[in-house]
């Protein structure tokens, strides 16, 4: 989101800090832009310069608000805000950190002292369809059924085969999901499920994890006893520390 100015200078906003006072930021920005900070109550932004136009999201833009985000972490837990937001001016940015005071501080109240680790849980065989045949006999016996003849099987015999192979892949995600997140929370303070964006995804998960090393160690056994529940035909895949960015859900006023 962009608002325009006469000038065609905006302020692109990375994240918001708890604690007022100027900072410099040694880390570039997009475009190789100076970071600063700009504050307003008990909470900073943190800003570069910027043309006050869209910013496309391509790959250069993208690694630069992650590394801003990545160098903030080493220091303090960053309230991430989305790609893409420009302000006109360090005024606006002002007026931002007004408006949404109560809502930031409640946020850096909730994610502080934490980071966000991803696991991502897959089926590891060649074809999913295959792999539930052998691994549900009803669902075999089905298929057996309808295509078990020289004949072509009809339209409707071809959906209600896949409605049975989605009904049961639904099923064994949400089987697994609980399994894994029933060893995760004891070692997490809070799981979001994201969007399984195949059909050999089993779960996508977002955890809450203490910041400190300890908590971090802790959280890796968690997901390597979750990973001894499961064999071979199940891969496990985490990643982070990264911003809390699944755990921030602000409606900003702008």
């Amino acid at each position: 989101m962009a608002a325009q100015s006469p000038d065609h200078k905006g302020k692109y906003l990375y994240a918001v800090i708890a604690g007022a006072g100027g900072r410099n930021l040694e880390t570039p920005g997009i475009d190789n832009g100076t970071l600063h900070t700009i504050s307003e109550g008990k909470i900073s932004a943190v800003v570069s310069d910027v043309p006050n136009k869209k910013l496309r999201p391509e790959r250069r833009h993208l690694a630069a608000h992650q590394s801003v985000l990545r160098r903030l972490m080493e220091e303090c837990t960053p309230l991430p805000m989305a790609f893409g937001i420009i302000a006109d001016g360090s005024q606006a940015i002002r007026r931002i950190l007004t408006l949404n005071q109560e809502a930031f501080r409640e946020a850096l109240d909730h994610v502080t002292g934490k980071v966000e680790i991803g696991l991502r849980v897959t089926w590891d065989v060649p074809n999913i369809f295959d792999y539930f045949v052998n691994t549900h006999p009803e669902l075999r016996a089905v298929r057996d059924r309808y295509f078990g003849t020289n004949r072509e099987p009809a339209h409707e015999d071809k959906l209600a085969l896949g409605r049975m192979f989605d009904n049961l892949l639904n099923e064994e995600r949400e089987i697994h999901t609980e399994k894994v997140e029933e060893i995760l929370y004891s070692v997490c303070f809070e799981i979001n499920r994201n969007s399984c964006r195949s059909e050999l995804e089993v779960m996508s998960l977002a955890c809450l994890v203490g910041r400190d090393k300890a908590e971090q160690k802790a959280f890796e056994k968690g997901i390597l006893e979750a990973a001894n529940l499961f064999d071979n035909n199940y891969a496990f895949d985490y990643n982070g520390p990264w911003a809390p960015h699944n755990f921030v859900a602000i409606d900003l006023q702008m």
